[in-house]
């Protein structure tokens, strides 16, 4: 039997049973009620009205079945009506959520559910439309996924492809095809490594190896690591003196990766002549540490998206710029270890911040 008939049915059987039990207890109150009132009135009336006590109870218990019986059909009908209504409502839920599950375990994620009512079924339908926005993002995360991957590797596949081909015509020897080619396969090689980092951070399979240590030595180690490289490409990078700043625990390797990663976007974004600061205060329960560039900042409606996998500001941009992957693994990375990245821009440059807890938090 369908889902509707069943609660209709089960409705009316409650229905059926409350109006017995009604009519039970209205005979069986109503008995001692006319017997005490009548015993009053012959006591009253004296002995004379005992012979009225047969007549009486009759009179008023007939009375009282009849009005019951008379009231009878207008509240069955009442009450179908009111059965009819909740199982229509029930049962139409019902077959929403059923299509809309169908709908979705066919693919098509843009299903959603009206969200009309404020009881339990409304919701049923407000969590059904959360999981499957979340489940359309998703969606679109992997196909996003699988159409960059395919676009960072058309490129060197394409190079490899045109190594291959002039050698095989002549036009360049094995020698020197054989160095273009190592190239093109250490930047597959660097792909595939990004990816594997991104998956298994996503999927909180990073392994963290978590020691308390002085700001100052993360913000030393950032430093001297890419000293040379900002001066060579005439860019000034600036140390602030970590004063009076808490120990942090954290994995130190992976504060570094992170740390590492923005330098190198901020030298990438910064123009000759330009400077980047590096720095780190105490906030709270946290340490902020903080590089700051004056490349020409983030227009606002990439600021949402920059943290994405392959994402990029400027489109234009190749892939010897990076894989698109760095700034999603920093994020993850910082999250692992209890901490947050976060960004803010202007035309004058932008500041990234990297929140780690302070080692007395904990």
């Amino acid at each position: 039997m369908k889902l509707y008939p069943r609660l209709f049915l089960s409705h009316l059987l409650v229905i059926c049973v409350a109006l017995g039990a009604v009519l039970l207890i209205s005979e069986t109150l109503a008995s001692a009620f006319i017997r005490h009132h009548v015993a009053q009135m012959i006591t009253l009336i004296g002995p004379d009205g005992a012979s009225l006590r047969p007549d009486l109870e009759r009179g008023v218990r007939s009375t009282l079945n009849a009005a019951l019986l008379a009231s009878l059909p207008l509240a069955l009908v009442v009450a179908a009506l009111t059965a009819l209504f909740s199982a229509r409502r029930v049962v139409k839920s019902v077959e929403l959520l059923r299509d809309g599950s169908h709908a979705i375990a066919t693919g098509n994620y843009e299903r959603r559910l009206p969200e009309e009512g404020r009881d339990e079924l409304t919701d049923v339908a407000r969590h059904f439309n959360r999981m499957a926005a979340a489940l359309q993002t998703v969606e679109q995360g992997r196909v996003e996924l699988i159409s960059n991957v395919a676009h960072e590797l058309r490129t060197p596949l394409s190079a490899l492809r045109g190594y291959a081909e002039a050698m095989n015509d002549g036009v360049m020897t094995p020698e020197a095809v054989s160095g273009a080619i190592l190239r093109e396969t250490a930047a597959m090689e660097r792909l595939a490594q990004d990816l594997s980092v991104v998956s298994r951070v996503e999927a909180g399979a990073v392994e963290l190896h978590s020691s308390d240590f002085a700001p100052s030595a993360l913000l030393l180690d950032a430093f001297e690591r890419f000293a040379g490289a900002y001066e060579e490409r005439g860019v000034a990078l600036f140390r602030a003196e970590a004063v009076a700043l808490p120990p942090i625990t954290a994995d130190f390797e992976r504060a570094s990766q992170i740390l590492a990663n923005l330098l190198g976007n901020a030298l990438r974004h910064t123009p000759r002549g330009g400077h980047v600061t590096l720095g780190a205060e105490h906030q709270g329960g946290d340490v902020l540490f903080t590089v700051m560039d004056t490349g020409g900042g983030i227009p606002p409606e990439h600021l949402d998206r920059i943290f994405e996998r392959f994402y990029r500001v400027d489109p234009a941009r190749t892939r010897g710029d990076g894989s698109g992957v760095g700034l999603t693994i920093a994020r993850g990375l910082a999250a692992r270890m209890g901490g947050s990245l976060t960004v803010s821009s202007s035309p004058q440059g932008s500041i990234f911040t990297l929140k780690l807890l302070a080692a007395h938090v904990h």
